[in-house]
């Protein structure tokens, strides 16, 4: 039961963001994709610097870390306790989801590719649905049960890939 009025409040939620204007986030889309590209500079130059000892590679972190912390706060404005952090690893996990995907797909195993990018995807969408305000971080914590079904058997992360589609348009300008 509980589960359906989560779902009917998050419809709720799409309802009133149809009724004002629509939603452009291309900007934010871009925004969001090189932050994930930003993370992974972090993540390449942490590896540098460990393999080579060259603490130059950790100044460059630090700078690179600075610009994504900067730009994170333009999609991040008001979160509160674990927003931010779940944020971020949202963007990350979804960004590596994509390399293992593309991977699995130059190896030619689309069906494993499509898998990896179905995942991707879906963190991407919960990263816009806690950064729309449309859940909140103890709706991520739910168990994997709570999260895909709902009482009818409708996947409550379904019901928010419509919302979030009906919101993100990447193709506005």
């Amino acid at each position: 039961m509980k589960n359906q009025e989560e779902i009917q409040n998050l419809l709720e939620k799409v309802k009133a963001m149809e009724k004002g204007e629509k939603l452009d986030l291309s900007s934010g889309e871009d925004l969001s994709i090189a932050i994930m590209n930003l993370i992974s500079i972090e993540e390449h130059l942490f590896f540098s610097a460990s393999k080579t000892g060259k603490d130059s590679y950790l100044s460059l972190l630090h700078q690179v870390r600075e610009m994504r912390k900067k730009l994170l706060k333009e999609l991040v404005r008001d979160y509160q306790g674990e927003d931010w952090c779940v944020s971020k690893h949202l963007l990350a996990g979804s960004m590596r989801l994509m390399e293992v995907g593309s991977k699995s797909l130059s190896k030619g195993d689309k069906k494993e590719a499509k898998e990896f990018f179905q995942m991707a995807y879906q963190l991407y969408e919960l990263f816009w649905g806690l950064n729309l305000k449309l859940l909140k971080t103890t709706d991520l914590k739910k168990t994997g049960e709570d999260l895909t079904k709902d009482d009818n058997s409708h996947s409550f992360m379904t019901k928010l890939g419509e919302v979030i589609k009906k919101a993100i348009d990447c193709c506005r300008e």
